[in-house]
């Protein structure tokens, strides 16, 4: 990338682009297969759902990790247009039970990350293998922190990733902070060399109901974790939804209603909030692994091109990109 600083939006600045930016918010050019395996290290309990093109080719991998207590097929609907657009994702369920601590969500992400060399390409499609040398990391809520945590270097990953993306992550609450605490202090940048985005909910600080807490509660939240972000990285807020806002409609179960009342959501279908938080994925992993940056800076120089409403939306560069 050749741009430095902030990128500043000038009036009447447009940008010129050989297709139209809106299509990273649609589905992609590609047929997704959809799998679940209950092989290998991964339990009955603990299944790993994966996301792929099914044309032959190769394609950069994506490891996706769950909010707290969400089952990863609540996701099949985001995942698969992220998928459309040319990625294989490997959506690995790390715990079953919600008191699981989260070093040992870290830990059971470390096994899967050991796993992926050997184990990933022979679950594929005919001809369709992953690219792990283009690995990035997206987690959402508590999944976010997860993300960061491995790419602070925490359990020690094997695999050195390309990004990192956090949907509405989160370390926390005033009340309760758990291991690790990778936002203290909040003055220290993360160092982590991959290039980040960061996405926020407008609604995740607020409360569902007077008897309920926030999902995102303020300074634990996406606005903490950005503070921490040096260049490249990437801010954007759909100020309008909430923080479970990215699942499927109506996810099943005694889980999927709990899912479903716990937070504040938005009054705009869910359609919109998956359509725009894949894109803002898509666009970012064109800018970081492709250095295509022309759909990232184009949502910048103009959020209304997002299915929902943006703000902020705040990129930031290096002086060079490599």
């Amino acid at each position: 990338m050749a741009a430095a600083g902030v990128v500043v939006k000038e009036e009447g600045k447009s940008v010129s682009s050989a297709v139209d930016p809106r299509e990273v918010f649609e589905k992609g050019k590609f047929e997704v297969s959809s799998i679940t395996t209950k092989s290998g290290i991964f339990s009955s309990l603990k299944p790993l759902f994966i996301f792929t093109p099914t044309t032959p080719g190769s394609y950069p991998v994506i490891l996706f990790f769950h909010g707290f207590s969400c089952v990863g097929s609540f996701y099949s609907d985001f995942l698969n247009l992220i998928a459309s657009h040319g990625y294989v994702i490997a959506a690995p369920q790390l715990y079953v039970m919600p008191t699981t601590n989260q070093m040992q969500e870290i830990k059971s992400a470390t096994e899967v990350i050991k796993w992926l060399p050997s184990g990933l390409n022979p679950l594929l499609p005919t001809n369709v293998e992953g690219d792990i040398s283009k690995l990035s990391l997206v987690g959402h809520s508590r999944g976010g922190k997860t993300a960061f945590s491995l790419a602070l270097g925490i359990s020690r990953p094997s695999l050195p990733f390309s990004a990192v993306i956090g949907i509405d992550p989160v370390a926390g609450t005033k009340c309760f902070q758990p291991q690790p605490h990778i936002l203290t202090p909040l003055s220290e940048p993360f160092k982590i060399s991959a290039p980040i985005t960061v996405i926020g909910t407008g609604l995740g600080p607020k409360s569902a109901s007077p008897i309920t807490c926030p999902c995102a509660p303020d300074g634990f939240n996406h606005v903490a974790f950005f503070k921490k972000c040096r260049p490249t990285c990437a801010h954007f807020v759909a100020v309008d939804y909430g923080h479970m806002d990215i699942l499927n409609d109506n996810p099943p179960g005694i889980t999927g209603l709990l899912t479903n009342i716990a937070c504040k959501n938005g009054k705009g279908p869910r359609k919109l909030m998956r359509e725009c938080c894949s894109g803002l994925v898509v666009a970012s992993l064109k800018a970081y692994l492709e250095n295509d940056e022309s759909f990232l800076k184009a949502i910048y120089v103009d959020p209304s091109i997002a299915p929902v409403d943006l703000n902020p939306a705040k990129v930031i560069y290096k002086a060079s990109f490599s």
